[in-house]
């Protein structure tokens, strides 16, 4: 319980892991600079483009294609490893990176933005069977931890960043300044690649695949269209989107998984509740500083960059403790991340004092960084060796699909209880409705059936 590793000497830069590690951080810490530079860059990117009526479809093609991509790497690393994501995955961001940068219309815009999505889900789940293969059971904490750290740095500086390069030089460069990042992430893969040993796959069962995850995407879509645009026929839409996406999901998870039974399948789920408790508050924080408390915008983004710092420091924690039991870890992450949230009730009140949501984010994002890599480690302990991508894809997708539901139902919510100038009451309530989420996730953690 007591051991502790050095992360930088004792697993990350021996001999035998610099290369790995380098090559993963580096896509992580892309992808990661991507996603949140696009944000700050877009309102001007469609305004030049005349796409202003289509803001938010750069954002749904990112996320359609993630979705497909993931499931797809998924079953590609069961049959084939995890060469051929780690490598087609940067390329098709890099495409989608040059695409994007030289779009002189929104269509071409929301083609590189398909090529991101589809190769950053592609690289997330190779580089999570890669971590798999290459780190023991007790040096993924640290890796874990690494990983963590690599979203920070965007966090804190991307949108800065991307604001600047936009102004300066134009939007195009948000994407064109990472290619040569991008390239250099390629090599060192390409080297990773060459020194793993050639996969056998094992037994494994017949899993739903692209079609599956083809419609799952677009229910998600569906139900978040018809969940901003309310109508007698978004309802409609929304329903079949709904009902869609719960047959497919029953095929693209772990049986059990959408009923909590314990093992794997909570694990699984456990990504998915700790995402949708902890983003569907996320998403509404800075407007709700910004029309109660009368914050500007730059200060809104604050408490998040705190929610960075938090996640972090836990992250790096629980990674010089290798020993420390994963789940009474994922437990205690979700028991932070209820109180954190459910913090947001009173934020959300113009009584109480703002400086709440800076404990709010603070506290919720350690407990996602001591959950996160927890469930990381459990789902390499217990899927099959030959079902890692089966699992790692399953994981990825509840993130994915936790994190649009609870953000549809908070917009929701917003529209019938009140309105952007003025979400208090609706705001109470999304902070009620994801501490408890979060809570049923710490009640679905309590047992654990052996480990197979």
């Amino acid at each position: 319980m007591t051991d502790t590793l050095a992360p930088g000497r004792g697993v990350l830069w021996t001999r035998e892991h610099r290369v790995t590690t380098t090559g993963i951080l580096l896509v992580i810490t892309l992808v990661a600079f991507e996603n949140m530079g696009v944000a700050t860059a877009m309102p001007t990117m469609v305004a030049e483009l005349d796409g202003t009526a289509l803001y938010s479809w750069p954002f749904a093609a990112f996320m359609v294609s993630s979705v497909v991509a993931t499931v797809l790497s998924g079953r590609l690393g069961d049959a084939r490893g995890p060469k051929l994501g780690l490598l087609t995955g940067p390329l098709l961001f890099l495409a989608g990176l040059v695409v994007a940068g030289t779009a002189v219309t929104m269509p071409l815009l929301l083609l590189g933005r398909v090529l991101q999505g589809f190769g950053s889900g592609l690289v997330l789940v190779a580089v999570s069977l890669l971590i798999g293969l290459v780190f023991t059971d007790r040096e993924r904490p640290v890796i874990y931890a690494a990983n963590a750290a690599a979203w920070v740095l965007p966090g804190v500086i991307g949108p800065s960043i991307a604001g600047l390069v936009t102004e300066r030089f134009g939007w195009r460069w948000v994407f064109l300044a990472l290619i040569p990042l991008v390239g250099i992430a390629v090599v060192l893969l390409l080297s990773v690649v060459r020194r793993l040993e050639p996969h056998v796959p094992g037994e494994r069962e017949r899993r739903a695949g692209v079609p599956s995850a083809v419609v799952v995407a677009i229910g998600i879509a569906a139900l978040t269209w018809a969940a901003q645009h309310p109508s007698p026929v978004a309802l409609v839409y929304g329903v079949v989107g709904a009902v869609a996406l719960v047959l497919s999901l029953r095929r693209l998870l772990p049986p059990g998984t959408l009923t909590l039974r314990a093992g794997l399948p909570t694990v699984v789920a456990a990504r998915a509740l700790l995402s949708g408790a902890f983003f569907g508050m996320e998403a509404f924080l800075p407007l709700t500083l910004s029309s109660v408390h009368g914050y500007s915008p730059a200060a809104a983004g604050l408490p998040l960059t705190v929610t960075a710092l938090g996640w972090s420091a836990a992250s790096m924690l629980q990674g010089r403790y290798p020993d420390w039991s994963r789940e009474f870890l994922l437990r205690t992450g979700f028991a932070l991340v209820a109180v954190g949230v459910g913090m947001f009730v009173f934020v959300a009140q113009p009584w109480a004092p703002s400086w709440l949501a800076f404990a709010c984010t603070a506290i919720g994002g350690a407990g996602m960084g001591l959950a996160m890599p927890s469930v990381s480690l459990l789902l390499l302990r217990f899927s099959p060796v030959a079902e890692r991508g089966f699992t790692m894809s399953a994981s990825q997708l509840g993130d994915w699909v936790g994190s649009a539901l609870t953000v549809g139902f908070g917009g929701v919510l917003l529209t019938a209880l009140g309105t952007a100038e003025r979400p208090s009451a609706a705001m109470a309530v999304v902070g009620a409705a994801m501490a408890g989420v979060a809570l049923i996730g710490f009640a679905a953690t309590r047992r654990w059936p052996s480990q197979g």
